[in-house]
């Protein structure tokens, strides 16, 4: 056994500066290479930072999505990590996804420090922003409770080194130790289809050393370790404990979160693989009744964590006449197979998120006007997703009356149209409304307003115990005592 390096996990709300914080650490730019400037993809990175004793010390950041619908890929983050750093705005104090994060940390039961972010900003309040910390149970020290922090400026670099002094003195009293020699242990925390180098995946080692020779296997996928490359893309020979690497070359797309192990042949790789695993099946907005309309869905996505992200903000859509069924998904660009789906899913769409598409499924989809949408910020997808539905659903229609109107008098009647003279005993009658016949209690047919009159001038509607003079349009004949229920028809969603 021997100490280990921690792994560090970033979390906290979407734009409190996880992301600014890490480019200090690093000294390179991730936040402009993001769209929208949200980083949507996990990704984990190695650092060595020099103590006041002068040692160099290294540790590993895991850099987690801050938009709400990556909440599982926050969590999955905090699981696979050692250390937490709650990073939260001095300017805006703790919001929605602050306590989100801070669920996850407690849920993966592993310490953390609060890095309150922003002082340099001219509304920055430092006492507040631990205010509103305790406010949500997250005492810090000084007040009332023994939770390290540290004031920091991410864009400055005021307090960072600060703050990884303050990590590494975490670390060592949480005794972190690793053993090189023990089978490799490992967690898959992305995955993608690369178009040119096949399906990869990036590791975090949490135990064991892994290296050239043999295969990686992870559940029903597999990688013979022919190049394994280290977090900046280059090759490596062996890899252990805390580090994260790349794996190029996977029969299949890994699953984001599941273990990796080491075997010494191709025979023993496929047969890990090909073993059962136990899997449930979920139905995303399973809706039972009659008037519902399914609205089929192929999801094709940049990384693994992308569409879980996606498949989790589906889930939250519920609309007791719409349900959202995913057909067909992956990872990696639209293909012919995946427009050949649609072709054959009545009313189905494409949904791509951050990949292109390739040219004979782009010739399928022109020629086969199968609905067909990109995304790269994923609020964006929701709200077309929404709209959809609302498109989509079956519209009810909803009758609504208007009042009651009483016939005193017949006049004439030529075919359906019949002149009658009535006062409207509550509520009101309006031109080209819809009516009921009613007599004597009992509902006898349905008729239309075609002209209305009040003192001998054309009207548009008539109010409740006013007299007027009416001509219509109805099957059945008219007769005086007769109570006219005009109503209008609403189309619902």
């Amino acid at each position: 056994m021997s100490e280990r390096p921690p792994i560090i996990v970033i979390m906290g709300h979407v734009d409190h500066g996880k992301s600014t914080l890490l480019d200090y650490i690093r000294k390179t730019n991730i936040v402009a290479t993001e769209a929208g400037g949200i980083t949507q993809h996990i990704s984990a990175y190695e650092v060595d930072h020099k103590t006041n004793e002068g040692v160099v010390k290294r540790i590993t950041f895991l850099d987690t999505p801050g938009h709400q619908a990556f909440t599982g890929m926050r969590a999955r983050g905090a699981r696979v990590a050692d250390i937490a750093v709650l990073v939260v705005s001095a300017e805006d104090g703790v919001k929605a996804q602050t306590i989100e994060a801070y669920n996850a940390i407690k849920e993966a039961g592993i310490p953390f420090v609060v890095a309150i972010n922003k002082i340099d900003k001219p509304n920055a309040n430092l006492e507040r922003t631990k205010q509103s910390l305790a406010e949500a149970d997250i005492l810090v020290e000084g007040y009332g409770g023994d939770i390290s922090f540290a004031p920091i400026s991410a864009k400055s670099g005021e307090g960072v080194d600060a703050l990884l002094d303050l990590l590494l003195l975490t670390a060592e009293l949480e005794g972190l130790e690793g053993d090189h020699t023990a089978p490799l242990e490992a967690v898959v925390i992305e995955s993608r289809m690369d178009p040119k180098k096949g399906a990869t995946a990036t590791l975090i080692i949490l135990d064991g050393t892994i290296a050239k020779g043999g295969f990686a296997v992870c559940e029903g996928a597999y990688v013979p370790l022919r190049m394994i490359e280290n977090y900046l893309g280059k090759p490596i020979e062996t890899a252990t404990f805390s580090s994260p690497i790349r794996l190029t070359g996977w029969s299949s797309v890994p699953k984001v979160g599941a273990t990796v192990r080491m075997v010494a042949t191709k025979k023993d790789a496929e047969a890990a693989a090909a073993a059962p695993i136990a899997t449930s099946a979920k139905q995303i907005n399973t809706l039972r009744g009659k008037d519902t309309v399914t609205i089929p869905l192929i999801i094709k996505t940049d990384v693994a964590g992308t569409l879980e992200a996606i498949e989790g903000e589906l889930s939250k859509f519920a609309h007791e006449r719409v349900q959202l069924r995913i057909i067909g998904k992956g990872v990696g660009n639209v293909s012919e197979n995946d427009a050949r789906l649609a072709i054959g899913a009545e009313g189905a769409v494409i949904i791509a998120f951050g990949v292109k598409t390739d040219p004979l499924a782009a010739d399928l989809i022109l020629r086969n006007e199968i609905p067909f949408h990109d995304f790269n910020i994923i609020y964006k997808l929701t709200e077309f997703i929404d709209d959809l539905i609302k498109e989509r659903a079956p519209h009810v229609e909803v009758k609504t009356k208007l009042g009651e109107l009483k016939v005193l008098r017949f006049f004439s009647q030529q075919k359906d149209k019949q002149v009658l003279g009535g006062r409207v005993e509550s509520g009101k009658i309006t031109r080209d409304a819809r009516f009921t016949i009613v007599r004597r209690g009992v509902e006898i047919g349905e008729g239309r307003v075609l002209e209305l009159q009040q003192s001998k001038m054309k009207a548009a509607e008539v109010a409740e115990g006013v007299d007027c003079g009416l001509m219509v349009e109805a099957r059945m004949t008219i007769a005086e005592r007769d109570i006219l229920v005009p109503f209008i028809i609403e189309r619902k969603q």
